[in-house]
């Protein structure tokens, strides 16, 4: 049913009201025809592109008077009692359909953790942070933590690699003044991803037309293919000139006969052979057996920091299959795609954007449709970090959520773009699903058919419609702020330990 605002806008001391809607954005009322508050938004925009100019002009500034720096201490020693606290081998993931701003958390812990290590995915992952100074690096193989310089960075044996992609974003940190030699360890059981993947990735999904998955074409599902079909090609591989060119031809031959539009010819083997020993010669002195490493380095006592690519909502077990990557962003991924025993991981922080985004195809349940999602994407800047592709935007899925830390059992949550949601006069939360009959559904569904059909239930919460980007304490947040976080914490079962209020690095309060 169609509620109105006015008949929605709570009174400052209520907790909750709820309401039910399809699906298919019927909650956008809120939103849509609102040219102020389209103007609020345009003004946060702003205010977020700024963050980058007021970190550096922060870094030199006159000391503060001293409140602020009572502030401020307070926020470090939350900071450090919650980052001393977690496990020696700990773990970032996505708790949505990725994009929600893992490599920020991965950078900010780093300098806490002697190892970083990505275990899944590949390219197709995009993690921007930012430096001390305030300037951006979008790192896609490269784990987030190469900008603190005593940080070692593994990609594990269950990444696939694109070395011409990897090489250049080597180029561009090393160009940044940010040193990686010596400091980045590849696997030699990892897989190698080659250009014709990415060729593959077009064509497969120009075959299934308006069925498509909506990938980022970055070859990642053709490379996992080539794995599990037992033809890929292993970067231990590249240490035997010899005998790459035949496995090489393999791959490019079954290419061929599957796909008419993919064109193979003797002189293209002859081509990439030759540039992969010009790679080969230069990777050599990062392949590592990372699996011996990562043991090793947990026997020693080092403190180890998983970072996730995607998300769970992605898991091509536990996502919304088929629309999902091709690797496992959840919990079990970092055993099988680092080599190490489950009991050695501790601490897992899941990563939630304080509303939905997903990119590509696939259900998207609390999905807000027309105007109201462009008034997030654009104050979110909701664009892909790889692809630069719009995300769709929605309000925060509770139950999709709930699912997510029921197969990772979370110990905390990352709750980030907050700032986002400060100009919203009302906040949805989609807490529950039923069938179109009122039948209840427990948790998230399987079947695409049934996603499609159901309808959530929404609490509406009141917003504070104040800039929150500057505050760096929990409690001087604004009450119905805290609420929100506190109610989601309360949904979901789960604490939420940090609260991203802007993209920099020093823009994060702690819990």
């Amino acid at each position: 049913m169609n509620v109105s605002s006015s008949a929605m806008r709570l009174e400052a001391n209520t907790v909750s009201t709820t309401r039910v809607a399809a699906s298919a954005g019927g909650s956008c009322n809120l939103l849509l025809n609102n040219q102020k508050l389209y103007n609020h938004q345009q003004l946060l925009l702003t205010q977020r592109r700024r963050v980058k100019v007021l970190t550096v002009c922060c870094s030199t500034a006159k000391p503060v008077d001293a409140l602020v720096d009572q502030q401020k201490q307070a926020n470090d020693s939350a900071a450090m009692s919650r980052i001393n606290s977690l496990s020696q081998v700990s773990g970032v993931l996505g708790s949505q359909w990725g994009d929600e701003g893992k490599g920020k958390l991965v950078d900010i812990l780093a300098k806490h953790f002697d190892v970083v290590a990505r275990c899944q995915g590949g390219a197709n992952a995009g993690h921007t942070i930012y430096n001390s100074e305030g300037k951006k690096f979008a790192l896609h193989l490269v784990p987030s933590g190469i900008l603190n310089e005593e940080t070692l960075c593994v990609i594990g044996n269950g990444v696939v690699v694109h070395l011409p992609g990897l090489f250049k974003e080597i180029d561009g940190l090393e160009s940044n003044g940010v040193p990686c030699k010596g400091r980045i360890l590849i696997s030699d059981r990892a897989h190698l991803l080659f250009d014709f993947h990415q060729v593959v990735d077009g064509l497969r999904e120009a075959e299934l037309a308006k069925s498509f998955i909506g990938t980022t074409r970055r070859g990642i599902g053709p490379c996992y293919s080539s794995k599990v079909i037992r033809n890929g090609i292993r970067v231990s591989d590249l240490r035997h000139m010899d005998t790459f060119p035949q496995k090489l031809d393999l791959l490019l031959s079954d290419a061929a006969s599957r796909f008419p539009g993919f064109n193979y010819s003797p002189d293209m083997l002859r081509e990439e052979v030759e540039r992969y020993k010009k790679f080969a010669e230069r990777l050599e002195p990062y392949i590592t057996d990372t699996v011996h490493f990562m043991n090793e380095a947990i026997s020693e006592k080092k403190r180890i920091l998983v970072e996730g690519g995607q998300a769970t909502m992605l898991d091509i077990d536990f996502g919304t299959y088929p629309f999902v990557t091709s690797s496992s962003p959840s919990a079990g991924g970092i055993c099988t795609g680092l080599g190490i025993a489950p009991r050695a991981v501790g601490d897992l922080v899941g990563v939630v954007k304080a509303y939905t985004t997903r990119v590509g195809s696939g259900p998207f349940p609390t999905e807000i449709l027309g105007k109201g999602g462009d008034l997030l994407r654009f104050a979110g800047q909701e664009f892909g970090t790889t692809t630069g592709r719009p995300r769709r935007c929605g309000w925060l899925d509770i139950v999709a959520l709930k699912y997510c830390c029921l197969i990772n059992g979370f110990s905390s949550l990352n709750l980030t773009k907050l700032d986002v949601l400060s100009e919203l006069p009302e906040i949805e939360l989609g807490v529950s699903y039923s069938l179109q009959d009122g039948t209840p559904i427990k948790s998230f569904p399987a079947d695409l058919r049934t996603l499609e059909q159901i309808k959530v239930e929404y609490e509406v919460l009141p917003g504070w419609q104040s800039d929150i980007s500057s505050i760096r304490n929990y409690s001087d947040l604004p009450k119905a702020a805290q609420r929100y976080v506190e109610r989601i914490g309360e949904l979901v079962g789960v604490p939420i330990h940090y609260i991203g209020v802007g993209p920099g690095r020093d823009a994060l309060i702690y819990k």
